[in-house]
């Protein structure tokens, strides 16, 4: 009823029984003490108007463009409300297509003479419709204007498939890089610290991944990494910066504010608490949007 129904709780009640039936604990808001209950506390209390722009894949684009630099962002080949709009024969052969304001909704053309685009466009409805809002009450995609998005098609000369790295910032640190690799096969997670030692047995997060056998080696890139997570994570008590390493360069993937909607089970769960002591909440007072009813 809980996810069926989402309409009909409070951002608050929803939060808490939500957290219940996933983690199989009470959140406490008074105390919280866990990384996943902070997350929670975030999504109510911590709500400023920039965070639209951060999870919002468009715009997102440009605010990392005038942090960091165009040539840390992934070109964009358009934009459109709806996928009627799409023109497809203006497209390359090779791109990316995904909506801007939820997770999920991303269709991979290798080859536009084999892509089936009424599937693709019904895909793409599909995902228009879905209010991520109501999912985890992640407030930030409320007021996000939904939109499909084309992007440059990024390949590596050296790699099968793209590697995800994930920085874990806090209050602008960058503190464990989650590293996601073989996602179409068999998905590892691992995560690393800023000295990239991997954190043996860590895993978080979810359920039904594995460590990768072998400690993998460090991305070219990863210093300027580091400091461009500080850069786009300054300010903000806890965000998830993503990059990928294409050809030996660092290219922007997205910013996370609640990573698995604050709903993910570390492994081990030890881990949750731990990770949680780096995440200092910031003073109610100061956190509310005029005019925003925390409920």
């Amino acid at each position: 009823m809980i996810k069926k129904m989402p309409w009909l709780f409070t951002d608050k009640m929803y939060l808490r029984l939500r957290f219940y039936c996933e983690l199989g604990y009470w959140l406490d808001f008074n105390n919280p003490k866990t990384f996943s209950e902070k997350l929670q506390w975030l999504k109510l209390y911590d709500r400023r108007p920039e965070y639209t722009i951060m999870v919002d894949k468009i715009e997102v684009k440009k605010y990392v463009a005038e942090k960091l630099g165009p040539e840390y962002v992934i070109s964009t080949l358009g934009f459109w409300n709806t996928p009627d709009d799409i023109d497809f024969e203006a497209l390359p052969n090779r791109f990316v297509l995904k909506c801007n304001h939820n997770s999920g909704g991303l269709y991979l053309c290798r080859d536009k003479s084999t892509m089936d685009v009424e599937a693709v466009k019904k895909k793409l409805r599909k995902s228009l419709r879905q209010n991520y809002y109501w999912l985890g009450r992640e407030w930030p995609y409320k007021y996000v204007k939904r939109r499909i998005l084309a992007e440059e098609y990024m390949i590596d000369e050296n790699k099968k498939e793209l590697v995800d790295y994930k920085f874990f910032c806090f209050h602008g640190t960058p503190m464990l890089c989650q590293v996601i690799s073989d996602r179409s096969e068999d998905e590892k997670i691992d995560f690393y610290d800023m000295n990239w030692k991997r954190q043996n047995g860590l895993i978080g997060l979810s359920s039904n991944v594995r460590n990768a056998e072998v400690t993998m080696p460090s991305p070219h890139s990863f210093e300027q990494m580091k400091r461009n997570a500080a850069i786009l994570s300054c300010g903000i008590p806890f965000s998830r910066i993503d990059f990928y390493e294409i050809n030996g360069r660092c290219y922007f993937g997205e910013i996370t504010l609640y990573p698995n909607a604050g709903f993910g089970k570390f492994r081990p769960n030890e881990w949750n608490e731990e990770i949680g002591k780096w995440l200092k909440l910031p003073s109610l007072k100061n956190n509310k949007v005029k005019g925003e009813v925390v409920n």
